[in-house]
């Protein structure tokens, strides 16, 4: 192995020689640990340790590095205590996690390091994330995003490098190209002869790095983060190193052939780095062995501390608090001047308004910027807040949601326009297990809408047509909003944006210029959580939100003998239940209009919630009427039977007359 010091001193080679020493000593600590059944798990970086000790060494502390579950050398090069990672891994309560994670699933702000999800590939769109918010900040930083050459097969890692080239966004893409993934060889992986070709296809510049050589990772990093404060870009890094031991301790390495490892054990990065400093005359045998000592009685007093911590007792409402970030809702009156307006004028103006109210608001989506979307809800926002804020989009929802969450760590506020509801499904993975798990798993909350443009009843047949709210409100840690007027729609997407949780905020397409309403011209918001009481009457309780409300209103309008008390949800999480309640006990009969189809259906919740709740002040079977159980059909005839709103009036007839 060849290592050139070119301009480093004796102490930055000691200070790199250390930080490698330290990782290394740590995991042939835990492996004992694990041995001894001290230790549930363990991911090793044995010989790859250089690739994360030389990034984490070149780049500045303020920099946002986001690694795998193979990179400790990334934490101790940060110097975060140890006893704060023992204590992670041990799911003690003074870990990063609460004892909700293990491993290096976790971030944390104070260290500037971003941790994996399993899942992988979404961290890569994280980092373009972070990386855009710094450029929008103009503050010259570079991020660092871990991927194994494994991942390079998802794609969320084409869609991050796309979106990297295509904003020339200051990220580092680190390929870890250790030769398995769990099991299975890289000739099974891939085709090309290298992961640093891929670069090619997305005009970005690339490199292959030894990863075994902590001088050629540390100085060519150092080189490189140089460059890209002077010129702004993507690079793709591929590393060669092998991976030493299992996926994790339990798989072992019986598939690896023998003269594999051997060849790889002669390339160890840290007794060749150590061999080096010896020819030199930088380090000594004593020195060595001091270097050594040393950290190993850090490691010993620091699980110490660990093991005294208590074992972790639960919280129950810490548990729930946890899910969300606390918001104080702002409550901001609006004067008596009105306009009437549609839906799709409240959409945009409380977009204008609130770009114009948060100077960190950033809005993401395809088409939206001089075309104004496939609504034209953006249009004219380019002329007013430029394209660095309203920024069209690849087609790459996974990787657009992502880098919305990126935003959000990095102090933005991000908003995600889906060109249509349905095409949610392409960034459902960032959704449920970014979004909306991350507050309650490391306290890092995500400041993101995504704007949803929903429902049927204009003949856009399967994949243009569907309401899909169920698919969120049935995940904690999101807020799913779905008004149905254009007073509640201005009001309540002030507030989602306010708000600094994940919000799903419904907007049905029918309803967008067949509504209209007086709405305040000013900025306003409107709380979530509180239902709308838009008819009443004692015979019957009516439930329903979008374009449900609009049908239960016209159905009532037509049956005038019918005295009902209509109440319209607006929020489906968080729900008014008490609204609902009061009016359940005060009619005694009840009936859920959704557009979803029936079954696992939000009305199902509220039916259930209602029967455990309020069983004894009913008079009646609580009702629940839906779409067909079919996908949503194109021709009228067809979508005409299958929406339920001929079916309402007919059970609602039934269920009065009870």
């Amino acid at each position: 192995m060849n290592f050139d010091r070119k301009e480093l001193s004796n102490i930055q080679l000691l200070d790199l020689y250390k930080r490698l020493l330290k990782p290394r000593l740590i995991e042939e600590k835990m492996l004992i640990l694990l041995r001894q059944g001290k230790v549930s798990k363990w991911f090793s970086g044995i010989g790859q340790e250089a690739i994360s000790v030389g990034i984490t060494a070149a780049l500045d502390k303020d920099e946002y590095i986001l690694p795998m579950h193979r990179n400790l050398g990334v934490f101790t090069g940060r110097d975060i205590p140890l006893h704060r990672l023992f204590s992670q891994w041990q799911g003690k309560k003074s870990g990063f996690t609460k004892g909700r994670d293990r491993s290096f699933h976790f971030g944390t702000q104070e260290f500037k390091i971003i941790g994996m999800i399993s899942h992988l590939g979404p961290q890569m769109g994280v980092a373009d994330g972070i990386a855009l918010a710094n450029k929008l900040m103009k503050n010259g930083k570079v991020t660092a995003v871990f991927t194994g050459e494994g991942a390079t097969s998802e794609g969320d890692f084409h869609e991050a490098l796309n979106i990297a080239a295509v904003w020339d966004l200051p990220v580092l893409f680190v390929i870890e190209n250790n030769g398995y993934g769990l099991s299975t060889p890289t000739n099974e992986q891939y085709r090309c002869e290298n992961l640093a070709d891929k670069g090619i296809g997305y005009g970005m510049e690339s490199h292959i790095i030894d990863g075994n050589n902590i001088l050629e990772v540390y100085t060519k990093i150092a080189e490189l983060k140089a460059s890209l404060a002077l010129n702004p870009r993507p690079i793709l890094l591929e590393f060669k190193t092998f991976r030493m031991r299992g996926h994790e301790e339990a798989s072992g390495t019986k598939y690896v052939p023998q003269e594999l490892m051997d060849e790889w054990a002669i390339k160890d990065p840290i007794s060749n780095f150590k061999n080096y400093l010896l020819s030199i005359s930088v380090l000594s045998e004593e020195m060595d062995v001091e270097f050594k000592a040393k950290i190993k009685t850090e490691i010993d007093e620091n699980w110490a501390i660990t093991q005294a911590e208590p074992d972790f007792e639960a919280n129950l409402s810490e548990e729930l608090n946890d899910v969300y970030k606390e918001y104080q809702f702002e409550h901001v009156t609006h004067s008596d001047e009105v306009e009437n307006i549609r839906v799709v004028d409240a959409i945009s103006n409380s977009l204008r308004q609130s770009m114009e109210r948060h100077d960190n608001l950033v809005i993401l989506g395809q088409d939206i910027a001089e075309y104004g979307g496939a609504f034209k809800i953006t249009e004219g926002f380019v002329a007013q807040f430029g394209k660095e804020r309203v920024r069209n989009t690849p087609i790459c929802e996974s990787a657009i949601v992502s880098a919305a969450m990126g935003l959000s760590i990095n102090g933005q506020k991000a908003i995600v326009e889906m060109q249509f509801a349905d095409f949610v499904s392409s960034g459902f993975n960032p959704i449920v297990n970014l979004l909306a798990k991350s507050h309650y798993r490391w306290l890092e909350n995500a400041d993101v809408v995504v704007r949803m443009p929903c429902g049927g009843g204009t003949q856009a047949g399967p994949f243009h047509s569907q309401t899909n709210e169920a698919w969120f409100t049935k995940t904690p840690g999101l807020k799913v909003v779905y008004p149905a007027f254009p007073y509640d729609v201005k009001g309540l997407l002030n507030t989602a944006i306010n708000d600094p949780n994940p919000v799903m905020f419904f907007e049905h397409k029918q309803l967008y210029r067949s509504v209209y309403q007086d709405v305040p011209r000013d900025y306003y918001t409107i709380p979530f959580g509180k239902a709308s009481l838009i008819k009443e009457g004692t015979d019957v309780t009516v439930i329903s939100f979008g374009a449900g409300v609009h049908w239960a209103l016209e159905t009532l309008t037509k049956n005038p003998e019918i005295k009902a008390d209509l109440l319209d949800l607006r929020t489906l999480q968080p729900m008014d239940t008490e609204a609902i309640l009061t009016s359940v006990k005060k009619t005694g009969k009840c009936i859920i209009l959704q557009e979803d189809t029936l079954f696992g259906g939000i009305s199902s919740d509220i039916s259930a919630f209602i029967m455990e709740n309020a069983f004894q002040y009913l008079d009646a079977p609580v009702k629940r009427v839906g779409s067909l159980e079919s996908p949503i059909p194109f021709v009228k005839a067809l979508e005409d039977q299958y929406l339920p709103k001929v079916r309402f009036e007919e059970i609602l007839k039934e269920l009065v007359a009870y």
